[in-house]
């Protein structure tokens, strides 16, 4: 039974809160999102909601027209909107994730304050599950040099709950997580496998254009031609979408043992 205090209009200027709001079944509340939003969990298109602007770019006044009684942002954030939203009397959650244990506490805490902390917590364990399932299966493989970055200009690596997954999914994590990095400080290391997941860029990520551009063409990912895509929001969306992202990133590592999914694109 939903309680008194549990909200009834919802809007998320963040995916990964989107698709968690999908996952535990709680989208009815939801009056207002993203257009990334959409991208990633195209059913929030059904029901005549608003569509908003992010949390870097969020209008207060666009906001306080849904009279919502919660807001769902992710850093970064501008702090005087959200300022504005407390001022306004509405409650505001902001997510800040790095590792997966973060996300599984994103999880719990969305799917406690909409009243279906039963639900989320099983999806959290189902996505547990998941990766630890990829582990044991590559445990015994042999682990392979993994370079995986979030945008191109300029570098920047991919997230820590990212470097987890290539670690689940039987690789080396290259470079530091979520820092910028060089063209020369990659070539360097000479990973086996480059992964591009670009923030908004969908599979749209030139490989064969950032290989010759960067002069890789001698790091050994690139002459195995072993150079892949990811879909942005699979891996940039720290969500249960996660999981699709994992079995990308496990199919780009140990193509002889993972069939690859939908989402990864390799360099021709």
């Amino acid at each position: 039974m939903t309680s008194e205090f549990t909200p009834r209009r919802v809007v998320s200027l963040q995916p990964s809160a989107t698709v968690i709001l999908a996952a535990i079944g709680k989208l009815e509340p939801l009056v207002g999102c993203t257009k990334y939003c959409a991208e990633v969990c195209p059913e929030v298109l059904q029901g005549g909601r608003t569509i908003v602007a992010d949390s870097w770019t969020a209008s207060t006044e666009e906001i306080a027209r849904l009279c919502p009684d919660l807001v769902i942002a992710a850093v970064p954030y501008q702090e005087k909107a959200v300022a504005e939203i407390l001022k306004a009397g509405v409650r505001f959650l902001g997510l800040a994730p790095k590792a997966l244990n973060d996300v599984y506490g994103d999880i719990a805490i969305i799917s406690g304050v909409m009243d279906a902390a039963e639900r989320g917590q099983q999806v959290a364990d189902d996505m547990r599950q998941e990766i630890g399932a990829v582990r044991a299966k590559t445990r015994s493989l042999v682990r392979r040099k993994v370079y995986c970055e979030e945008w191109g200009k300029p570098l920047i690596a991919s997230q820590p709950w990212v470097a987890e997954l290539v670690e689940a999914a039987g690789g080396e994590f290259v470079g530091q997580a979520g820092r910028q990095t060089t063209v020369e400080a990659v070539a360097k290391e000479d990973p086996e496998v480059v992964v591009a997941a670009w923030c908004g860029a969908g599979d749209r990520v030139p490989l064969e254009k950032i290989v010759r551009e960067r002069g890789w063409e001698q790091i050994k990912a690139a002459r195995e031609r072993r150079v892949y895509c990811v879909r942005d929001e699979l891996l940039n969306t720290p969500a249960p979408t996660l999981i699709e992202g994992l079995r990308a990133l496990a199919a780009a590592i140990h193509p002889e043992e993972f069939p690859a999914p939908p989402g990864l694109r390799r360099m021709g």
